[in-house]
């Protein structure tokens, strides 16, 4: 028997994907329905170890109302676009299949079939050992015939020693060289020195003109901010690493991914079930705070002001990682982000900014992350990332 799943989402394609990929998990499907027909007591009632929902922004509302048993103890409820499930073919199908069965299984094994560890080869005894011969034979009458013979044997005239050379007269000595006086001696020469009389500074030539004072509004540092990149294959891995951030975490965390249709309140809400942090959407003229959540559309970037950050229109994906404040700010690049970004974040992290990519196992579309990845930036799931940033900021 199988590990019991409950399957949500609408009839289609895509739950059609999901169940297949249940079955090939090793999972046993005890509830399959839409959300909307589904209530909590039904959920409780088919005892399921897992829920898998194919996500759609229609069923956002159903899922709101299915949250107390999504929090049930022992639970584990795994979100997957519906989108992305019917894209999915091959041999990235497959590899998806290794990922869910290992999420229901409780195991880290996600290698395809083939590349087990074989049992090391140990050395076993080969050929027996030869008896031993002339063990008892005697040899002393032997080494001593050889040994009278030895005073009969011609010798090597290339080893004869040659006879000693009379050595050749020593020649006469010659009387050294004079080197005179050595009182007289020195290291260097002797170099006059110069001395000039130092001037006094004139004062009063000096320019003040072109001097001003440092404007003390704007004189302390700027508080950063986290912007995390995504595309497609994002919500899933910005779920994950939202959940994965401590409730007191300090910066603001800026989520700027591109949506089709632009439903960014439905994304507002999804990261609201899972996230800690309070999550907001990103308004022009807002000021941002730490310790919040900010999803931001493709019409909203972030500038200083006032010793602050802040949100404004239009905007400039470039321009929004260079108004970042490098030393206290991240960006984390995850599935789906833009690689025409890649270099302006290898720009902020060479001022002193935290850099950091999703590693491309279980990421959709790694094409910026792997970019990151051979600079030699940090790469890792996005559960491994929301570690590394608490690090980094501490409560």
């Amino acid at each position: 028997m199988g590990t019991p799943v409950a399957l949500l989402g609408r009839p289609g394609q895509a739950r059609e994907r999901l169940r297949e990929a249940l079955g090939l998990a090793g999972a046993q499907v005890v509830l399959e329905d839409e959300p909307a027909a589904v209530d909590v007591q039904m959920l409780r009632d088919a005892e399921p170890v897992a829920v898998l929902v194919a996500l759609e922004p229609s069923i956002e509302d159903a899922l709101e109302a299915l949250e107390p048993a999504f929090n049930m103890p022992g639970v584990t409820v795994i979100f997957d676009e519906a989108e992305l499930t019917v894209r999915r073919e091959g041999w990235e199908a497959q590899r998806w299949v290794r990922h869910l069965a290992a999420k229901l299984h409780g195991h880290a094994d996600v290698l395809p079939p083939g590349t087990e560890s074989e049992p090391s080869l140990q050395p076993e005894p080969g050929l027996t050992l030869a008896p031993q011969q002339h063990s008892d034979l005697q040899l002393d009458q032997h080494l001593e015939a050889a040994a009278h013979a030895f005073d009969s044997v011609p010798g090597d005239a290339l080893f004869a020693h040659a006879s000693v050379q009379e050595a050749a007269p020593v020649a006469a000595e010659k009387p050294g060289l004079t080197l005179g006086d050595s009182s007289t001696w020195g290291l260097v020469d002797e170099v006059a020195v110069v001395v000039r009389p130092r001037a006094e500074p004139d004062v009063a030539a000096l320019s003040t003109g072109g001097l001003s004072l440092v404007d003390l509004e704007h004189s302390g540092s700027v508080t950063g901010a986290v912007l995390v990149v995504a595309g497609i294959g994002g919500p899933d891995a910005i779920r994950r690493l939202l959940a994965a951030l401590p409730p007191e975490f300090p910066r603001a965390v800026l989520v700027r991914m591109t949506l089709d249709g632009g439903q960014y309140g439905n994304l507002v809400r999804q990261m609201g079930r899972v996230s800690a942090l309070p999550v907001e959407l990103g308004e022009a003229g807002q000021v941002v705070a730490p310790g919040k959540v900010y999803v931001l559309s493709d019409e909203v970037g972030v500038h200083q002001h006032a010793g602050a950050l802040a949100f404004v229109a239009p905007a400039d994906p470039a321009g929004l990682i260079a108004a970042l404040p490098p030393a206290d700010s991240a960006v984390l690049m995850l599935s789906g982000a833009n690689e025409a970004l890649v270099e302006a974040s290898l720009a902020l992290a060479e001022q002193g900014g935290w850099l950091a990519g999703q590693s491309t196992d279980g990421c959709y579309d790694p094409a910026a992350a792997a970019r990151l990845a051979r600079q030699g930036i940090l790469t890792g799931d996005p559960a491994q990332l929301a570690q590394a940033l608490a690090q980094r900021w501490p409560a």
